[in-house]
Protein backbone atom coordinates (compact mmCIF):
# COMPACT_ATOMS: atom_id res chain seq x y z
CA UNK A 1 0.00 0.00 0.00
CA UNK A 2 1.23 3.55 -0.94
CA UNK A 3 1.84 6.10 1.97
CA UNK A 4 2.06 10.01 1.20
CA UNK A 5 4.46 12.40 3.07
CA UNK A 6 5.11 16.12 3.16
CA UNK A 7 6.88 15.93 0.37
CA UNK A 8 4.91 13.87 -1.99
CA UNK A 9 3.68 15.65 -4.69
CA UNK A 10 -0.03 16.60 -5.21
CA UNK A 11 0.30 14.59 -8.59
CA UNK A 12 1.45 11.80 -7.04
CA UNK A 13 -1.23 11.84 -4.49
CA UNK A 14 -3.79 12.19 -6.76
CA UNK A 15 -2.45 9.11 -8.88
CA UNK A 16 -2.58 7.04 -5.86
CA UNK A 17 -6.52 7.17 -4.92
CA UNK A 18 -7.81 10.11 -6.43
CA UNK A 19 -11.50 9.64 -4.71
CA UNK A 20 -9.98 9.43 -1.61
CA UNK A 21 -7.60 11.74 -1.73
CA UNK A 22 -9.68 14.86 -3.89
CA UNK A 23 -12.49 15.13 -1.06
CA UNK A 24 -10.03 15.62 1.20
CA UNK A 25 -8.14 18.41 -0.12
CA UNK A 26 -11.30 20.00 -1.15
CA UNK A 27 -12.72 19.87 2.24
CA UNK A 28 -9.73 21.49 3.38
CA UNK A 29 -10.47 24.35 1.12
CA UNK A 30 -7.56 23.24 -1.40
CA UNK A 31 -9.37 24.09 -4.37
CA UNK A 32 -6.84 24.08 -6.87
CA UNK A 33 -6.54 20.52 -7.36
CA UNK A 34 -7.18 21.04 -11.28
CA UNK A 35 -4.15 23.82 -11.69
CA UNK A 36 -1.48 22.36 -13.43
CA UNK A 37 0.94 24.21 -11.36
CA UNK A 38 -0.41 22.11 -8.21
CA UNK A 39 0.53 18.78 -9.92
CA UNK A 40 4.02 19.46 -9.29
CA UNK A 41 4.51 20.88 -5.88
CA UNK A 42 4.65 18.78 -2.56
CA UNK A 43 1.67 18.61 -0.04
CA UNK A 44 4.28 20.73 2.52
CA UNK A 45 4.31 23.45 -0.38
CA UNK A 46 0.19 23.43 -0.69
CA UNK A 47 -0.10 23.74 2.60
CA UNK A 48 1.87 26.43 3.12
CA UNK A 49 -0.02 28.11 0.96
CA UNK A 50 -3.22 27.50 2.16
CA UNK A 51 -1.97 28.16 5.81
CA UNK A 52 -2.53 24.10 6.75
CA UNK A 53 -0.81 21.87 8.97
CA UNK A 54 0.70 19.51 6.26
CA UNK A 55 0.82 16.45 8.94
CA UNK A 56 -2.73 16.55 9.36
CA UNK A 57 -3.60 16.36 5.82
CA UNK A 58 -0.95 13.35 5.38
CA UNK A 59 -2.45 11.60 8.14
CA UNK A 60 -6.00 11.92 6.62
CA UNK A 61 -4.97 10.66 3.28
CA UNK A 62 -3.38 7.96 4.65
CA UNK A 63 -6.21 7.33 6.62
CA UNK A 64 -8.27 6.92 4.00
CA UNK A 65 -5.89 5.49 1.35
CA UNK A 66 -5.13 2.94 3.73
CA UNK A 67 -8.87 1.57 4.05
Amino acid sequence: MAKVTKDTLIGEALKIDMEKVVPILMGMGMHCIGCPASQGESIAEACAVHGIDPDEIVAQINKAIGE
